[in-house]
């Protein structure tokens, strides 16, 4: 386990030729001392030019390093977040800490910002949820977040292959992500690992608050810092880790219900169906407009159908959209079936049967990906179809319920447990079952 605070590096731009920055401040630079104002840079044949606002030169380098002295932050006036997801948009975004250009193939770079790991956190938990969000709220998600990155760092470095692909057998694609495949730097700056979106969306003395009240805070199991998963809402049950990534039991990821009322998991396809086409109480199952203003940001207040949600497809739109996501044409689609699912309902194996071919799909978030032209909400949900007067499908209808993998902490459920007044260490010790918090630096 770590006993300082480390510097993280996060990707705010991949892969891009060109992309135009503003030193707010003076930025120490190598080539001519300090530098502040307007600046583009663009990648050729392998090197990284960085020009002023007139058009001159002042650099050219594989990598360019700028850094920032007392007070000084920098703006990047378009960045994408929310990439393949329904929420995705382009935002201006301003960031403290130092900056670095790094060349990568095919004549385009990464612009990285290199920041302490605590400052990083003070983004992080008011990117993911609103800085308005109840203090108790936000001292969980930072010890969460913490915990998270610093496991997924130390995991990385052991990890020999980072993106498990396995083919079962013939026709079966099972396919997670644990570790991130990021090779030039720690963490992305959105959803595929966690969102950091600057200095923009840290508005409340709270997130200050959260901060300071728990530095160097983790979540701990057996001496290891917990690999702590979060996500925006369970649908009442949470899920274990196997469905979404290895097939290993983690003891502190168990399934709980997101109740005061422990309800049984689901076990049944009966099961499923009566649970995800009712509204069990839960803390995530709100649907206040003043607390979900509360605790989302302005984007995610979008999505107000996350505890129980419907999609129906056309069948011949869901077969275009099977075909273009997983690049297999499976022909007139005749049945979606249920292989495997967990304990909150989310299905973790799929069975898509059709005229030419007939697949199965997972986990989880290959699931959600083939099923819809973003991603599905979540994996939980039961199908039923109707049909034409000479039994040929029409369409198929998806009742589900959740927002995310399910696996941790519900985001809008633990920000709910914070407003019925319940403690950081109470939120939890509700979704970490037998973790500890302990203080590492």
């Amino acid at each position: 386990m770590i006993a300082d605070e480390p510097k993280i590096k996060v990707a705010l731009l991949q892969n891009r030729q060109e992309a135009r920055i503003n030193l707010n401040g003076e930025f120490i630079f190598s080539a001519c001392g300090m530098i502040s104002g307007k600046f583009i840079a663009h990648c050729s044949a392998g090197y990284v030019y960085l020009n002023n606002a007139s058009g001159t030169q002042i650099e050219k380098q594989k990598e360019i390093f700028l850094f920032a002295q007392e007070g000084a932050t920098f703006t990047v006036p378009d960045i994408k977040i929310g990439i393949d997801f329904h929420w995705q948009q382009n935002q201006e975004q301003t960031f403290r800490g130092d900056i670095a250009f790094l060349a990568c193939r095919n004549n385009s770079f990464n612009l990285i910002n290199i920041i302490s790991l605590e400052d990083y956190l003070a983004s992080v938990i008011s990117s993911e949820m609103s800085a308005e969000a109840p203090l108790e709220f936000l001292k969980a998600q930072a010890v969460v977040a913490r915990s998270w990155l610093v496991a997924m760092l130390e995991k990385k470095k052991s990890s020999s292959v980072l993106t498990e692909k396995k083919t079962v057998r013939e026709n079966e694609f099972i396919t997670w992500q644990d570790v991130n495949d990021h090779q030039f730097f720690d963490v992305c700056a959105d959803d595929h690992c966690q969102r950091y979106q600057g200095i923009t969306r840290i508005l409340s003395a709270n997130v200050a608050a959260a901060i300071e009240d728990t530095r160097g805070l983790f979540l701990v199991s057996d001496q290891e810092i917990c690999d702590a998963r979060y996500y925006k809402c369970c649908g009442g049950q949470t899920d274990i880790f196997s469905t979404a990534w290895e097939d290993v039991f983690v003891e502190y990821l168990c399934s709980i219900t997101d109740d005061a009322e422990t309800k049984p998991p689901i076990l049944t396809e009966k099961d499923a169906d009566a649970w995800l086409r009712s509204k069990p109480p839960a803390y995530c199952n709100t649907s206040d407009k003043k607390i979900l203003q509360r605790i989302l940001p302005s984007f995610d207040r979008e999505t107000l159908d996350f505890y129980r949600w419907q999609v129906i497809y056309k069948r011949r739109d869901l077969e275009e959209i099977i075909r273009k996501k997983s690049g297999i044409d499976v022909g007139r689609l005749e049945n979606l079936v249920v292989v495997a699912r967990g304990p909150s309902g989310r299905i973790y194996k799929l069975r898509i049967e059709g005229s030419k071919k007939t697949v199965i799909v997972g986990k989880e978030l290959e699931i959600r990906r083939w099923l819809s032209p973003s991603h599905l909400l979540s994996s939980a949900f039961v199908v039923s179809t109707e049909r034409e007067a000479n039994g040929t499908i029409s369409r198929f209808i998806l009742d589900g319920g959740g927002w995310g993998h399910g696996i941790g902490l519900c985001q809008i459920g633990a920000a709910v447990m914070a407003t019925k007044g319940f403690k950081a260490k109470d939120i939890l010790a509700h979704y970490f079952t037998g973790a500890q918090i302990k203080k590492l630096y």
